[in-house]
């Protein structure tokens, strides 16, 4: 009978076990079964939509015509602007700068970016704030910043027109592939 309460509360623990392993099993299950009515849930989302649409639509612009264009119409608004050389390596990037009037450059920037999009077909960018005009074009974004309001008395605000391309235009992607040879 010394052995008797070992026994006991042996007996004891084996409930006790059992009835966490009870509560672990049926825990799993309902984890299990919340897992597959996610993964059921969500599957739509993770289906295999085809490939993403082009980035911009139409051939690749060249940078000189794109240039050419830009500097035409802020030439028509009076703005003097130079083609600078592009330092980024790698990127399709070019930059125009000049100079205009303190007291109009703000008018002048704005008429130029309406020229642009009511007479050679440029969009409206991406909204970049008060102080920022941006347009896009094929594979081009031109963006503007507007110059502080006073630079100083007979100082000539400084203008810049950052061009961006998505898509360098490189001679393999504007020139059709020649179709493989075939033998005979």
């Amino acid at each position: 009978m010394a052995d008797w309460p070992a026994v006991q509360r042996t007996e004891r623990t084996d409930g006790i076990v059992r009835r966490q392993r009870g509560r672990t099993a049926l825990a799993s299950l309902v984890a299990a079964a919340l897992v597959t009515a996610a993964a059921t849930a969500c599957g739509g989302p993770f289906q295999d939509l085809g490939p993403l649409p082009p980035r911009f639509s139409g051939p690749p612009l060249p940078a000189d015509a794109v240039v050419s264009e830009m500097t035409s119409v802020l030439a028509a608004e009076g703005i003097t602007v130079a083609r600078q050389p592009s330092e980024v390596l790698g990127r399709c990037t070019e930059r125009l700068m000049g100079r205009h009037a303190a007291g109009t450059v703000d008018s002048a920037l704005r008429a130029a970016v309406e020229r642009a999009r009511s007479e050679h077909g440029w969009q409206a960018g991406p909204d970049l704030g008060s102080g920022a005009l941006t347009l896009t074009k094929g594979n081009w974004t031109a963006l503007t910043a507007l110059p502080a309001p006073d630079p100083g008395q007979g100082v000539e605000s400084l203008v810049i027109v950052s061009l961006t391309c998505v898509d360098g235009g490189s001679p393999a992607a504007t020139t059709p592939s020649a179709p493989a040879p075939t033998s005979s």
